[in-house]
């Protein structure tokens, strides 16, 4: 059973335009609840007082701790110990009853952010492997077409940083507006150190911003779903391409480095990840990069041979410079007599 204030969200929503679908979807109930309160709209049923109950006195502490660990939940058997602790009485019913809307409408929903093409590119790193042979994953998403690139690595020092960022700017065809970071020491050193939202970067990843002409900029702290488009890809990435892959190496007794992993990445991403219909954009990623390429503005050409040298040429020697004459081997033969 839904609130007043929810039942009013529902008419209201609908008014807008919205279909029941997406309106269970935000308030997090059934679509056959919106239907239920739909059809009621113009009933006015009115509301009784509530009856004090034994989690009265400690409704405002249950609100607290909940909007204290958001995103996460604390189970309710937990609270029900710390509540006991405090003087409570009563069961664990009413005081699940009472977290259930708290849980359903969570105080800092995430809100979808859209971007004009070329405008932001979102990038993490992600862990694929823990222990003495670490693998980690550097991961990077354009905002508006969702093509995304991965470069595979040891470590997340600021040389992998560049790496993967120079090597995403390569494979997207230039370089976009903005980067959004995590709040990783190689990217920020302080937040908010010279007044709100006047950071100290890394000197380092400031002058391959000023050299690749994008503004770095970083997420909330504890919010790293506002790199949603990015942490949405990791999931994906590991599921879809690291899992079936270490395991074919598996069954060869071989093990999955991050050689084998960015020879195949390659591949995988122009014909699996990029031509895949994406279910936010409902279209190919790679088909939206075509046109979000247009807005992008060009990589540098001394960033991209100064960070990611093309790998040196055979050197074909002239045929005869690698035969020696026969009088040599002759003089070789009498030494040796």
């Amino acid at each position: 059973m839904l609130t007043q204030e929810e039942a009013v969200e529902v008419r209201v929503m609908a008014r807008q335009g919205k279909g029941i679908r997406e309106i269970a979807r935000d308030l997090g109930v059934s679509r056959n609840t919106v239907r239920r309160y739909l059809r009621g709209a113009q009933a006015q049923y009115p509301t009784r007082p509530r009856r004090p109950t034994k989690l009265a006195p400690y409704e405002d502490y249950v609100r607290a701790r909940l909007a204290a660990t958001q995103p996460d939940v604390i189970p309710a058997t937990v609270l029900l110990r710390e509540l006991a602790g405090q003087g409570y009485t009563g069961g664990i019913s009413q005081l699940k009853a009472f977290m259930a809307p708290l849980r359903r409408a969570p105080a800092d929903p995430v809100v979808r952010f859209e971007t004009a093409p070329g405008e932001q590119m979102q990038a993490d790193f992600t862990t694929v492997r823990r222990g003495r042979d670490r693998l980690v994953a550097f991961v990077a998403t354009l905002g508006y077409s969702r093509a995304t690139y991965v470069r595979f690595g040891n470590d997340e020092s600021f040389p992998a940083w560049e790496a993967g960022l120079v090597g995403a700017f390569d494979y997207f065809g230039g370089v976009p507006q903005h980067v959004l970071f995590d709040n990783a020491k190689p990217v920020l050193l302080d937040r908010d150190v010279y007044g709100p939202g006047q950071h100290r970067w890394n000197p380092q990843m400031l002058g391959l911003a000023e050299q690749c002409a994008f503004t770095p900029r970083v997420c909330r702290p504890y919010r790293a779903r506002t790199k949603g488009k990015v942490e949405r890809f990791n999931g994906y990435l590991k599921g879809s391409f690291v899992v079936p892959l270490a395991a074919t190496l598996r069954s060869g007794g071989l093990v999955l480095d991050m050689h084998t992993a960015n020879r195949e990445v390659r591949r995988w991403l122009d014909e699996v990840a990029n031509r895949r219909i994406h279910g936010t954009t409902q279209a190919r990623s790679c088909d939206l990069l075509m046109h979000e390429r247009q807005h992008l503005q060009p990589l540098p050409e001394a960033v991209m041979t100064r960070i990611l040298p093309p790998p040196p040429m055979a050197q074909v020697l002239p045929f005869p410079s690698i035969q020696h004459p026969l009088s040599v081997y002759g003089e070789l033969m009498e030494a040796m007599a």
